[in-house]
């Protein structure tokens, strides 16, 4: 496998839907290689001193999407973070423009029940109002995921070790961690 170049930040954002596993596979790789690791999600909620749904319901999804902008452009300023997205990071064209200026995206590719079967509280995830209504939007992001990634891992029936293992090593190969 070839080696790349680095961009930006060095910084590895990890794009998926709800229950991906996008921050434990963030914190944990942390761990394991020694580098610090952020959640946009919890960015936005320390600065707006909210949780992620009750901004939702104050000042909806548009104003909640600016607020994760400002987050991802005050990441310019770190090095070499592993970064876990909210899921519908990829809806803002400009957040895919800085992810692709910071460093690489890594999609988590996986369907909708490997989402339900992460998802243990749902009212925590203002994007999920049903079963249905998270099948539809998974279907309507997953081409903005697509288009985003510079690494797509299938995370479809796969146990957590086993994805931790192949997105190590997909970013070993190629000297990103």
């Amino acid at each position: 496998m070839e080696r790349i170049d680095k961009r930006g930040c060095d910084h590895i954002f990890f794009i998926g839907f709800l229950g991906a596993g996008k921050s434990t596979l963030a914190r944990n790789l942390g761990g394991m290689f020694h580098r610090r690791f952020v959640d946009t999600d919890r960015m936005v909620e320390r600065q707006q001193g909210m949780s992620v749904t009750d901004l939702f319901a104050t000042y909806g999804e548009p104003e909640f999407r600016i607020m994760e902008t400002r987050v991802l452009e005050g990441l310019r300023s770190e090095r070499s973070l592993l970064v876990s997205c909210g899921g519908g990071i990829v809806e803002t064209a400009r957040n895919i423009d800085l992810m692709h200026e910071m460093g690489y995206c890594v999609y988590l590719d996986g369907d909708i029940d490997d989402s339900l079967r992460q998802i243990r509280r749902s009212d925590t995830r203002p994007d999920f109002r049903s079963a249905e209504h998270a099948a539809r939007l998974i279907e309507h992001r997953r081409p903005l995921y697509r288009k985003s990634a510079d690494f797509t891992v299938d995370i479809r029936g796969k146990s957590f070790l086993d994805v931790s293992y192949a997105v190590a090593e997909l970013l070993l190969e190629r000297g990103l961690l």
